[in-house]
């Protein structure tokens, strides 16, 4: 069994899918930190030729508080949400695949969810529709387990809570977890390093690690399936 754990971006980069689609189970954390600096309420599209940042507002709250127990502004329901759209529609309006994609943006962006984590949830979800990724996903509070134990600890007792041999971690952890140490749990610790992925962007100089938005736009369902393969485990 090979699973995977993230926390909840909103529309994020290729490789968050990629660790989706590799995985038998995919455990998004809900009860972890919210924090201002991640990607949970903001990405970068393509405009003009440059990376460009959208940003869902949220509630003005405490800085401890878990990713679940943060809220959406209300200002977000009643100008945000079509005012962002309105940018990526005048951003993407002559992609070869604008028709369709935006249709599943607006079930991303217009959902109704005030909860920060259920918004994000709802899009991960929209998304692996679309993309056709099969991958079962739970939510980590749902797990029962010692939610108390922080980093590696979690970590190793959240995969033999999901019943895991196979624990597929993105890149940039490979500096906090110890293979040997999932070893002697019984766990193969791998990372996913993604390919260089590069495709056309109206004829400009490509810019790399845009939100999924930007791959949808420009590929195929067919070939954004190709995209998800191509990565190594090391």
């Amino acid at each position: 069994m090979k699973i995977g754990i993230m926390q909840p971006y909103f529309l994020p980069y290729i490789g968050y899918w990629q660790l989706l689609n590799a995985v038998d189970k995919y455990i998004i954390c809900d009860n972890m930190q919210f924090t201002k600096k991640g990607w949970m309420r903001h990405n970068y599209i393509l405009q003009d030729g440059k990376p460009a940042m959208f940003t869902v507002p949220l509630k003005k709250d405490s800085r401890d508080l878990d990713i679940c127990d943060r809220y959406i502004a209300d200002q977000y329901f009643e100008k945000d949400a079509a005012k962002i759209l309105r940018r990526i529609e005048s951003a993407y309006r002559k992609a070869p695949h604008f028709k369709e994609v935006m249709p599943v943006l607006e079930q991303c962006f217009l959902c109704k969810e005030e909860n920060l984590f259920s918004f994000i949830f709802n899009s991960v979800k929209v998304i692996s529709i679309y993309l056709g990724i099969t991958t079962e996903i739970l939510v980590l509070s749902h797990i029962e387990m010692d939610h108390s134990l922080k980093k590696q600890d979690r970590v190793i007792e959240t995969c033999k809570k999901a019943n895991a041999d196979i624990y597929i971690n993105a890149i940039g952890g490979l500096e906090l977890y110890d293979k040997e140490i999932f070893a002697e749990n019984g766990i193969e610790l791998k990372f996913i390093k993604s390919d260089n992925i590069e495709y056309e962007q109206f004829q400009n100089e490509f810019v790399p690690s845009l939100s999924i938005i930007d791959v949808m736009m420009f590929n195929s369902t067919e070939e954004i399936r190709d995209m998800l393969g191509r990565y190594v485990l090391i």
